[in-house]
């Protein structure tokens, strides 16, 4: 099994808890990702425009949600690009951080707020805790990130 440091097309970052993922199944190679990717950022788009509407709406919940989602499929938009698939949350934000942090492709905010995109949809889903602001600082991140995935597979 490959380490993280071997998975790491760019400037090394040493993430042992990456290596776990791999030695558990939860990031492996997928030899159909790179097809996948160009589908997994179509989604992601179509969760950012419909973000995009619900806030324009006032629905900040749903806004909430759908914008964790774009910038979910964003991320595994951008781990299928590299020949690779996550099953688990955890591990896909390892491999964002081992794969376009240490490249410089992505701001480790945008890693960092798709963590926290995770917990907000959380509380908008199971708890019904949302806000407007959170709602659209959430939307800008996600059109952040989609573009970011976009420019990678696309080159745009």
């Amino acid at each position: 099994m490959r380490s993280a440091r071997a998975l790491s097309y760019g400037r090394t970052m040493k993430l042992p808890e990456l290596d776990d993922c791999l030695k558990k199944g939860k990031i492996v190679r997928f030899p159909a990702a790179k097809k996948l990717a160009i589908k997994e950022l179509e989604v992601a788009r179509e969760d950012l425009l419909t973000s995009q509407r619900s806030l324009k709406q006032r629905n900040h919940k749903w806004a909430t949600i759908q914008a964790y989602y774009a910038m979910s499929h964003a991320a595994r938009t951008l781990l299928y690009h590299k020949g690779y698939r996550e099953k688990s949350h955890y591990c896909l934000i390892l491999a964002m951080k081992a794969f376009y942090v240490s490249e410089g492709v992505l701001e480790m905010r945008l890693v960092e707020s798709l963590q926290m995109a995770k917990a907000l949809r959380e509380g908008a889903d199971y708890e019904n805790t949302f806000d407007p602001e959170s709602a659209k600082a959430l939307v800008d991140q996600a059109e952040e990130f989609v573009k970011i995935a976009g420019e990678v597979v696309f080159g745009e």
